[in-house]
Formats: structure tokens, sequence, C-alpha cells
């Protein structure tokens, strides 16, 4: 008995400095990816916003690389949600020490409100369910009687089983699966959709407050005082920052657009990707008279007009 007790503190250790481990190297990586963007303004401060985006991508291509290379060294790999949060935090950082003193009182509250909701927002999803169909559960009973006749998990007579996907991450069914994120650790299914698109939303808004407020300091940057290298340094990291969330913000608004997209045609990731994988999504053209094959096309059998479909997203509850 004590032996198995002390097996499970030794599972509980190493679960514990496995994910300190991991914490920090994720927290090393965000402060070598963020002072080396520093270099691009540093070296090339008159070049234009497209040059230091551009250099800003190659830095960070080259830096994630090395830190890739480096942790398979070390054994000990970052992890994402942490890259996350520290990355918000650096920001936060940045923002609270630098570029607050050029800010209007009011302008101020409301972007620490608004990273302060952030933050709530992605300890929420990161420990959610998406719609994780349980061993016992009478979704789980009914998915096995469903894979024990070879037919894909799909009901369309049972709205418990409607689109449910094996994601592959997580090794578990999941009700309307959209995608494993790696950047929260989770999958995004039926019950965290809607808070995934609200976190999207808030990213957005913060990171474009963040640029407001740049565009703020930049014009009252005479506040600075102090030494060369102090408001040298300082100067860097603002426009590093800016550099870093102007990229985000890019690639976010494509991420946004898409997921926009989907829930306006009813349609997931998962299903539009692997679409040859679900029956209910195929339609098989017969050949003409002559021809020796058939061909398959793609359907959506969910797509129930925008409005209609829009309504089902908003009103899915977990």
């Amino acid at each position: 008995m004590h032996q198995i007790q002390d097996q499970r503190k030794k599972k509980v250790l190493a679960s514990c400095f496995r994910r300190i481990g991991r914490c920090t190297v994720s927290c090393i990586l965000v402060l070598l990816t963020q002072f080396a963007l520093t270099l691009v303004p540093h070296f090339f401060p008159a070049s234009s916003l497209l040059i230091q985006l551009t250099l800003s991508v190659v830095v960070l291509v080259f830096v994630l690389g090395l830190g890739r290379w480096c942790r398979r060294i070390v054994g000990v790999y970052a992890s994402a949600p942490a890259l996350v949060l520290f990355n918000l935090i650096f920001i936060w950082a940045v923002y609270s020490f630098i570029v607050r003193r050029a800010i209007p009182y009011f302008i101020n509250i409301v972007f620490n409100i608004e990273v302060t909701l952030l933050f709530l927002g992605v300890c929420s999803i990161l420990s959610s369910d998406p719609g994780l169909v349980t061993h016992g559960s009478s979704d789980a009973n009914k998915l096995i009687e469903t894979k024990a006749f070879g037919v894909e998990a799909h009901y369309e007579s049972s709205a418990l089983l409607k689109r449910v996907r094996y994601c592959k991450s997580c090794k578990a069914y999941i009700k309307g699966f959209d995608h494993h994120c790696p950047a929260f650790g989770n999958c995004i299914g039926q019950n965290n959709y809607v808070l995934f698109m609200i976190l999207l939303v808030g990213f957005l808004t913060t990171e474009a407050s963040y640029i407001v407020c740049l565009s703020q300091f930049s014009r009252g940057s005479q506040i600075l005082d102090g030494t060369w290298v102090e408001t040298d340094l300082a100067g860097s990291l603002v426009v590093s920052t800016m550099l870093f969330s102007l990229l985000q913000v890019i690639w976010q608004v494509v991420f946004f657009t898409w997921h926009l997209y989907c829930i306006c045609f009813n349609i997931r990731t998962d299903e539009w990707i692997n679409w040859k994988k679900y029956p209910e999504f195929q339609l098989v053209i017969q050949s003409q008279p002559g021809e020796s094959f058939t061909r398959v096309m793609f359907k959506n059998p969910y797509d129930n007009g925008y409005l209609q479909n829009v309504k089902e997203f908003l009103s899915v509850k977990g």
C-alpha cells in the first residue's frame, strides 16, 4: 500500500517538475524572442514599417528555430499556453513601465481592463470542456455502438451525438470538434467555441489598443527622462513590441475571418479539411454512360443559411 502511495507521489512530483521546467523554458524563450526583436529598430531605425515587419519575421523564425534546437538538446520543451501568457505579461510590463506615462488616465484604465479580461479568458479556456464525450456517459455508449457497426460518428436523429469527432492530440471524442488549439492546449468544440471567438476578439482589441497607445506615446515621448542608454532601450522595446503586436494582428485577422466564414456556413475546420472522411459531406455523382468512374463532390448538409447558422452557433450550450 505504501509503495503504491510512494509511486503516486513520485508521479505527482515528476509532473510538477516537468510543468515547472516547461514554464521556465517558455519564459526564457519569450524574453529571448522579445529582446531579439529590439535589434530590428535598434539597427534599422530609419527603415520603413514594411521592412521592419519583414525583418521581425526573419528574427522570429530564427529565434524560434534556435529555441527548438536548444530544447531538443536540453530535453525540455516549452508550453504553448505558457508562451501566450508570458508574451502577454511582457507586453503589459512594457506598457506599465514605459508607455503608460504618456497615456491619458481613461485610456489607461480601459487598456488595463482589456488585459485583465484577456487573462481571465485565457485561463478559462485552458480548463474549459470543449464537449468531451466521457467514458461511461450515454454519449460514449452510443458512440461505441456506432463504431461497432463501422458507422461514422454522426447521428442525424441524435442531437447529443451530432458531429462527434476524434481529436488525435487529446485522444478523445469531442462534440462539435473544430480543431485542437496548441496556443490554449485544448480542443475547440461545441462547448467552448463561443468563448474561443470572444478570445480572438479580445486579442485583436487589446493588441489594437496597445498600438493606439504606442501612437500616443510616440507623440509624447519627450516625457522620457534619464540617460541616453535608458531612452534608447525603452524606445527599442516600444517599437519592437509594436512590430510584434502588428504581426499578431495580421495573422489573427486572417484566422478570425476564417472562423467567421465557418460560422456563417456552419462547418468546422476539421470537417473542411477532412471532409472526405465524413460520408455526410460527400455527394456521389454517378458516371455517365461511357465513363468508368464516379465523382465525389463536397456538400454541406448542415448549412441552413447565414442567419440560421449564426443563430445555431450562438444558441449552442455545453
